[in-house]
């Protein structure tokens, strides 16, 4: 049958295949088309585009330690890009990858020939090596967030748990506040404040999850920063506040700031304090009062404030009777007849290295709830902690491929959306979502957008013009043969927008016409 037929064998085929369905605003034809290609991610090729200029796809495949022999193997493109896909699309399980095996535009864009299976895609995964696999993604996760280091900027360390429910490795029994007794795996995450950006992951077994654990992949880090591009703080709860931690901070002269666990030695420190005199504003509320501490097992004497905020209006204190198995109630009330009042506090304490006031001190660990937001955003929006297998190695790679994604994704939306930060759950629907139709004619191929939400004309406007400031800077690049990469103008240009780092703007004196260099473009 010749080609022309074969057309004409199709046309009739769908010209059939259209049927009339009764609806409430009355009868429509629908018509099924098997042969068009069209994507519900349509404005994902401006994303394709920021990894392909800037080069972070190429040297995450040439990277890659997978190897296949047989000819009939996936390629490098076809599995990282099928991994990639689905991380964006926000799935949590590799069973989730069929969900993208209809899309046909975007592996393409990503010089894919066809998105793999699940079973496929796991199966590439327990191919790479761990000890290779594992320094592959670090690094890369270390390249990702490098040229923003020279900016001020703070490192938050937290522990994620992350309830399992099958026969992993390392489904243990440990610390787990929202499942008790539930096996889990522990995610010990350090993260780059402000920008929100993964330095580096690593999951342990569910009974790994205290800061001892987590501190050699801590003490890594900053072992492998240059001077100039260490934190100017290193932040965590009260599961760091341990002597062997901060000895370690102390001996790199690094600054800290965590807090401390309210045992009875601390408090007791509390009750010296508290009717002292001196208790300076440290804002929200919230009043400080500095002092020095050595804890039973701290080697010296460290600096400590303790902070406190009265409780407003009347309080209610409720327990249970472990001898009696009754419940208690009791109120805490002003006894305002006889003119005596009762006033509760809530306190913290915090230990530091720094010497800054007790009021910075208190608005910089506030700012650390930041930080649980990218922690929960990982988790929840993300799906990290999923992609579990059997073996904790493809976890592991899971973790930091989830990390890597995450990173590349929230610095393309700064560029789009600089003045303030946006989580997936609004970010993926306003600058990914819309039906792509792909068209082909004389030798140019054409994708076709159709919006999906009330935002579609503003994401337009963004992407069209990231897509210019990128295509300008590789302009620029090749203009001016110089080592300055579009990856390196993307940082520069985040940089400066949003902390102020950057080369100033030359002046413009009356009467002479002077041009902005070095700006990056903007």
């Amino acid at each position: 049958m010749g080609e022309s037929k074969l057309k004409l064998a199709k046309r009739e085929e769908m010209l059939l295949s259209c049927v009339g369905v009764q609806t409430v605003a009355g009868r429509v034809q629908v018509r099924w088309e098997t042969e068009s290609a069209a994507t519900p991610m349509g404005q994902l090729a401006y994303f394709i585009e920021f990894l392909n200029l800037t080069g972070l796809w190429s040297r995450w495949l040439e990277g890659c330690p997978l190897t296949y022999t047989s000819p009939n193997a996936p390629s490098k493109a076809e599995v990282l890009g099928t991994w990639l896909l689905s991380m964006l699309a926000g799935h949590r399980r590799y069973s989730h990858v069929t969900t993208i095996r209809c899309d046909g535009i975007n592996p393409g864009l990503l010089g894919m020939r066809k998105v793999i299976s699940e079973d496929a895609l796991r199966n590439a995964l327990k191919r790479i090596p761990e000890a290779e696999g594992t320094a592959w993604l670090d690094t890369h996760l270390a390249d990702s967030v490098a040229p923003l280091l020279d900016a001020a900027w703070i490192l938050d360390t937290d522990a994620t748990i992350r309830p399992l429910y099958g026969h992993q490795e390392g489904a243990l029994i440990g610390y787990n506040p929202k499942k008790p007794g539930r096996p889990s795996h522990a995610y010990h995450t350090y993260l780059m404040a402000g920008l929100r950006q993964v330095l580096g992951v690593e999951v342990r077994a569910g009974n790994e999850h205290t800061a001892k654990h987590a501190q050699p992949g801590l003490l890594k880090i900053l072992d492998a920063l240059p001077s100039q591009r260490k934190p100017r703080l290193v932040r965590g709860d009260n599961a760091f506040g341990n002597d062997s931690l901060m000895t370690a901070l102390e001996e790199r002269h690094q600054p800290y700031l965590f807090k401390l666990k309210l045992s009875k030695n601390v408090k007791r420190h509390i009750g010296k304090l508290f009717r002292q005199p001196g208790w300076a504003d440290a804002g929200q509320g919230w009043e400080g009062l500095d002092g020095e501490l050595a804890l039973t097992g701290w080697g010296q004497k460290r600096r400590v404030v303790v902070l406190r905020r009265p409780l407003m209006g009347e309080i209610a204190v409720t327990g249970d009777d472990t001898d009696n198995g009754q419940q208690l109630l009791a109120f805490v009330e002003a006894d305002r007849k006889a003119g005596k009042g009762i006033t509760g506090y809530e306190y913290a304490v915090l230990v530091t290295n720094t010497d800054h006031e007790v009021l910075s001190l208190g608005q910089l660990y506030r700012d650390r709830a930041d930080a649980e937001n990218a922690f929960d955003e990982l988790k929840n929006q993300w799906g990290w902690g999923g992609f579990t297998t059997h073996d904790l190695h493809r976890c592991q790679l899971a973790a930091r491929g989830v990390a890597l994604a995450y990173n590349w994704w929230s610095l393309f939306v700064r560029l789009a959306h600089p003045d303030a930060r946006r989580e997936a759950i609004t970010s993926r629907p306003w600058l990914m979502s819309s039906v792509g139709r792909r068209t082909e004619h004389a030798g140019q191929t054409t994708i076709t957008l159709t919006g999906l939400h009330a935002h579609f004309d503003k994401a337009r406007a963004m992407l069209m013009r990231v897509s210019a400031m990128l295509q300008g800077w590789v302009a620029q690049a090749a203009e001016q043969l110089s080592p300055v990469t579009v990856w390196q103008r993307v940082c520069d240009h985040l940089k400066q927008i949003i902390a102020g780092v950057g080369p100033p703007k030359s002046l413009r004196l009356p009467g002479i016409m002077q041009t902005e260099s070095g700006n990056c473009g903007f």
